[in-house]
């Protein structure tokens, strides 16, 4: 069983999920009844997952052209009809952000599946990653440090997320590399968790027609050296979201330099945590880039 799941939402919780101010949601409710908010003894507005999943399909039908209005004299059932009329027209943009959300806040892998599939018919993997998966990565991030998701919400949907990209990164895997110039070695520094760009990174590098090798989490920088002894031209790629901490960063990097550029070999390194390297002195086969796509180009 699941722990720490959140079922009950204060109005901040939703205008944070939602992107309507909590002023318009009581304006909302005040004057056209939409939802209905428990009440605490000191009478705050507390919602269930019913009242969330509501405003969200109410914020989808507002913007695509419905008056507040106008919806608020919907039955229930109608609403909802509506928005899967909408999605049957496959021009709901901002729809799959809205339903990734729902499954999470549910803990329903069927509708993340639902919604991949139905994006996935339409699109390739790099567009859904691109234009879907890192808009909703970024908005959890926000949430869970507002507090307004759990760790569980978090990491129920990145398993998921994680999840897609191993199937179609092993589908890469299985071909024989088409360069052979270089090696993509990717792994994260020590109590580094954040994987997800990682793993991205790897299929993007394999769509390429290199050869990765990923090592994943917590990976030592000695362990690291080893790889040297294995191949030549080797392009070291790390993400450093949360580690190493800002006092120690530039050491860490320095070390990287002594130990892992060895001839003709590259450090490639992204995430918040690289804002405070001192770039000014770094060797020149050290690349910090400030974005996945920047990253993609260099491949």
């Amino acid at each position: 069983m699941i722990n720490n799941i959140k079922t009950v939402f204060s109005i901040k919780d939703l205008e944070n999920l939602s992107g309507i101010k909590a002023h318009t949601i009581r304006i909302w409710e005040k004057r056209y009844n939409i939802l209905e908010p428990m009440r605490t003894d000191t009478n705050i507005r507390l919602y269930n997952l019913e009242s969330l999943q509501k405003l969200l399909n109410i914020t989808l039908l507002h913007e695509y052209g419905y008056k507040i209005s106008k919806i608020s004299t919907f039955s229930e059932e109608k609403i909802p009809q509506l928005v899967r009329e909408i999605i049957s027209k496959k021009n709901a943009q901002n729809y799959s952000i809205t339903s990734f959300k729902m499954a999470m806040m549910n803990f329903d892998q069927e509708i993340f599946f639902n919604t991949f599939d139905w994006l996935i018919s339409e699109k390739t993997f790099k567009e859904v990653f691109k234009d879907h998966f890192l808009p909703l990565l970024k908005e959890l991030g926000l949430l869970w440090q507002s507090a307004t998701i759990t760790p569980a919400n978090e990491h129920f949907m990145s398993h998921l997320i994680k999840q897609k990209i191993l199937i179609y990164t092993e589908g890469l895997q299985i071909l024989k590399p088409t360069k052979t110039d270089r090696v993509f070695v990717l792994s994260l520094p020590l109590n580094e968790i954040h994987q997800i760009g990682l793993l991205y990174l790897q299929y993007e590098i394999l769509s390429h027609g290199y050869k990765t090798i990923y090592l994943g989490e917590s990976m030592p920088i000695e362990n690291l050296e080893d790889l040297t002894r294995h191949f030549e031209n080797i392009t070291f790629i790390s993400f450093m979201t949360i580690q190493p901490d800002r006092s120690i960063i530039n050491q860490y990097v320095n070390s990287m330099a002594q130990k892992l550029l060895l001839d003709t070999n590259e450090i490639w390194l992204m995430g918040n945590m690289t804002e405070h390297i001192e770039r000014e002195n770094l060797p020149e086969r050290i690349r910090i880039f400030d974005s996945m796509e920047e990253t993609v180009q260099h491949i």
